[in-house]
C-alpha cells in the first residue's frame, strides 16, 4: 500500500466527501481488505459501562477504518487529490510519486547497500 500514516488525504466518497484530513494509522492487510484510519472520517460512538474505573459510563466518540479505494493522497507540491505511484530512484530504492505532476513523495524502500566483495 502506497498510504502511509501522517499523510494528508481526501475523501472522494461518503458522508465526508471532499474532506482533507491526516492519516492516523494504516491497518494491516487481511484477506485483500487495504483499510485506514482517518481523523474526523467515520466517527462512531462506543458506550462505556458504568465501571469503577469509569463510574459515570457514556459514550465514546472514536474513528473507525474506511477503505483506502475511498481517498486519495493530497500532494505537496501541486496541493491537489492525486493517485500515488512508484518509481525506481537513480541509487536503486523504490519512491512514491504523484501521478498528476510526478513529483517525489517520499521513499518507500531504500538501495542496498552493496556487498564488499572479494
Amino acid at each position: 500500500m502506497l498510504i502511509r500514516s501522517g499523510d494528508i488525504v481526501e475523501v472522494r466518497t461518503g458522508n465526508a466527501k471532499g474532506t482533507r484530513a491526516k492519516v492516523l494509522s494504516v491497518l494491516p492487510e487481511k484477506e485483500g481488505c487495504q483499510r485506514i484510519v482517518v481523523e474526523g472520517v467515520n466517527r462512531v460512538y462506543r458506550h462505556i459501562r458504568r465501571s469503577q474505573k469509569n463510574p459515570q459510563g457514556g459514550r465514546l466518540s472514536k474513528e473507525m477504518p474506511i477503505d483506502v479505494s475511498n481517498v486519495l493522497v493530497v500532494c505537496t507540491a501541486c496541493d491537489k487529490a492525486a493517485r500515488l505511484g512508484a518509481k525506481v530512484s537513480a541509487d536503486g530504492g523504490k519512491i512514491r510519486v504523484c501521478r498528476r505532476c510526478g513529483a517525489d513523495l517520499g521513499t518507500l524502500k531504500r538501495a542496498r547497500a552493496k556487498a564488499a566483495g572479494g
